[in-house]
């Protein structure tokens, strides 16, 4: 039995696909996240096989989602399910640790193979993700000085509020999201901006959706 999490800020869409996978055999829906933060918990708390999750949902994002699944209980695998087929959201997942993506408009049967592909210790790639990976590939032989090599300086804390930093979030706002102090957000943002080298929150908002942390289509 493969036991599946399900994450996405669209709540319709996870009813609908938990509803769909529980009629494959072999296949049982043990959790269902509205966020990042709560794929993380139920994860920790679970342990499923495999998390279905969007790459852009709000405060915490399917790349640092990701991550962090991937720290509290790596025998974890995780397939993107997203809207996006662009190079920085397919080679940012991957990256990650995500074991598999997917398009949003794909067949179920595709979803479903796709679980059975990951329990085999496989990646499965959307037939349209293929060239989204090759072009990552062909960028990584000669990357940009300020493509995703800023990120990895990057604390996990400190891409958390640059996600919501870029989603428009205030301070205290993000503040009484991560339970820390107006000063602590202030000083993470300070750190960022340093370490990329930006100076306006336009241009921290203009590096999130480039590295697709966030984006504004969703």
């Amino acid at each position: 039995m493969i036991r599946v999490v399900l994450a996405d800020d669209h709540r319709i869409v996870c009813e609908a696909l938990k509803e769909s996978l529980e009629k494959e055999p072999g296949v049982q829906v043990v959790g269902v996240a509205g966020d990042g933060h709560e794929a993380v918990r139920l994860t920790r708390h679970l342990r499923p096989d495999v998390v279905v999750l969007d790459v852009t949902m709000p405060g915490l994002g399917g790349i640092e989602a990701t991550r962090q699944i991937r720290e509290v209980h790596p025998q974890t695998r995780i397939i993107a399910l997203s809207m996006h087929s662009d190079r920085r959201y397919v080679t940012g997942m991957l990256t990650a640790g995500a074991s598999g993506y997917l398009v949003k408009d794909c067949a179920l049967e595709e979803l479903a193979l796709a679980l059975k592909t990951v329990m085999d210790g496989e990646i499965y790639l959307s037939p349209r993700i293929a060239g989204a990976v090759v072009e990552g590939l062909r960028r990584a032989v000669a990357p940009a000085p300020d493509s995703a090599d800023h990120d990895t300086k990057l604390t996990a804390r400190e891409r958390e509020v640059l996600q919501l930093v870029a989603e428009g979030h205030k301070v205290r706002d993000i503040a009484a999201r991560l339970h820390v102090s107006v000063k602590t957000v202030e000083t993470h943002r300070r750190q960022i901006m340093t370490k990329l080298g930006i100076e306006s929150v336009a241009g921290l908002t203009k590096y999130a959706i480039r590295e697709g942390l966030t984006s504004l289509e969703e």
